[in-house]
């Protein structure tokens, strides 16, 4: 198997485990054009921990992490199998690195993996384990987390870093029935694509000073973390691509990328 990319998903509401809508036809898209993968490791943006943490169990349980929504989304069921092999490998890459990893075999899928999963591989049947983020160590942290896991792009591993482009949850409460994007929400997504795709990595670390509105666009950090995974996982030298640009909820941008 040819080297995979590695990809940076926007994952948006849960409700789009019920209806797909553009951006799971784009992860669609994004997985039928790729071989498939042996397994799939995810940093989401809804597991946060202090340490490097990973899922270990054989068969991980759909996790239900929101509230308020229709009992049909409840109901689903990922039954993805997970792989206790890989998040070992993982585990001793990243304590070869420096890290201070750990194994939790009761740790399941939460929404910001098996809702874009659930559209990429809808048999199950591509092995699922996830990495949690450390809101606190910063992006500089999670870009050697990423590039720590260079090699597993070689071996038929999907690195998936699964957040937001943008996330302020209290503009999109306050703004999600207009049909316009906030500008804000518009001009930081073109400046992380600018970035991006010009290969600067220094900007990018330090966004929180030099993108526009970037405590707006991220009042918090967890949701952007997982790009650094995503990239440096793959290394700045290798190309950018912008898989899909979308906003939903006008603050909500859904924008997902491919690296190498």
């Amino acid at each position: 198997m040819s080297r995979l990319p590695t990809i940076f998903l926007s994952h948006g509401s849960p409700m789009h485990a019920l209806d797909a809508g553009g951006a799971g036809t784009a992860w669609r898209a994004i997985a039928a054009s790729l071989p498939k993968p042996r397994a799939v490791l995810v940093a989401s943006a809804h597991w946060e921990t202090s340490l490097p943490m990973l899922s270990g169990g054989e068969r991980p349980e759909t996790i239900h992490d929101f509230s308020g929504f229709p009992p049909a989304l409840y109901q689903i069921e990922y039954a993805a199998p997970g792989s206790p092999q890989l998040a070992q490998r993982v585990a001793g890459l990243l304590k070869a690195a420096g890290h201070v990893p750990a194994v939790n075999a009761c740790r399941g899928l939460d929404h910001g993996a098996w809702v874009p999963l659930r559209w990429m591989y809808p048999a199950h049947d591509v092995p699922a384990v996830q990495l949690s983020v450390q809101p606190s160590l910063g992006t500089e942290h999670h870009w050697r987390l990423g590039e720590t896991l260079n090699s597993l792009a070689d071996d038929g591993v999907l690195v998936i870093g699964s957040g937001h482009v943008t996330h302020n949850l209290r503009d999109w409460a306050l703004h999600r029935h207009e049909s316009a994007p906030l500008d804000y929400s518009l001009q930081f997504a073109d400046w992380l694509y600018q970035r991006l795709t010009s290969g600067d990595r220094d900007a990018v670390l330090d966004y929180r000073a030099r993108a526009p509105s970037a405590a707006r666009a991220h009042p918090t950090e967890e949701h952007f973390l997982p790009l650094f995974v995503a990239w440096g996982a793959a290394g700045v030298e290798r190309p950018v691509a912008r898989a899909y640009a979308a906003v939903e909820g006008a603050a909500l941008s859904m924008d997902a990328y491919l690296f190498g």
